[in-house]
């Protein structure tokens, strides 16, 4: 099990992407378009630099729903390795069944 720390400043992370999506995507639009004189758009990137670092969704890490494990994580199943193997031995998990050779 991860420390309850790392999983609530993951979910504070979280609101805050979700929060400043939209300015984000604003800001970053008119960064990018060429053309807007080089003044504006330079304004536009010093305002994308005074948000918050972590609304930035690039600061999110994938984590397990079950253990909150950041590591060893399965994107399609949404959790660890380690969470899907005590799953799948008790047969909670559809059609995935033990292997053996």
């Amino acid at each position: 099990m991860a420390k309850r720390s790392m999983i609530e400043r993951q979910k504070k992370r979280q609101a805050l992407v979700e929060k400043f999506a939209a300015r984000r995507a604003e800001l970053k639009t008119i960064a990018a378009n060429q053309d807007l004189p080089m003044e504006e758009r330079f304004k536009a990137r010093l305002k994308l630099a005074k948000l918050p670092r972590n609304s930035s969704p690039t600061r999110l890490n994938n984590r397990c729903e079950v253990t909150g494990r950041s590591r060893a994580y399965y994107r399609k199943l949404r959790m660890s390795r380690i969470a899907l193997r005590d799953y799948a031995s008790k047969g909670q998990i559809p059609g995935m069944v033990k292997s053996s050779w």
